[in-house]
């Protein structure tokens, strides 16, 4: 089993940033892959990125590439989602998930999501 808990939201003016984190515990963190969602206000949960167990491969989705990076620290437990250059559409609850597949839509755990709302 693994616990994920995200950190870091908040409201921001648009074109500023944010870096939210994503606590975990449990067995086997380092070996899943990180992945980041978000879901806006009557609309579907969306893949934003993803990084790799190790570290050394991302994807991101289109919407947010050239804005939002992903990194991971495998000695602290952690994922992070680096977002800059925030615009008004990127107002959604985001939630990390783990797993060992890397995807960009079925993960096995998830985080409980924390809210980003970024104001004009």
């Amino acid at each position: 089993q693994v616990q994920l808990v995200e950190s870091g939201g908040g409201l921001v003016q648009a074109g500023g940033s944010l870096r939210l984190s994503c606590a975990a515990s449990g067995r086997a963190f380092n070996s899943y892959h990180i992945a980041w969602f978000r879901q806006a206000p009557g609309k579907e949960r969306e893949f934003v990125g993803v990084i790799s167990w190790s570290g050394g491969g991302t994807l991101y989705a289109d919407s947010v590439k050239g804005r939002f990076t992903v990194a991971r620290d495998n000695v602290k437990n952690a994922g992070y989602l680096q977002m800059n250059s925030l615009k008004l559409d990127d107002t959604a609850v985001y939630y990390c998930a783990a797993g060992p597949v890397l995807t960009t839509h079925h993960y096995d755990y998830w985080g409980q999501g924390t809210q980003v709302t970024v104001s004009s």
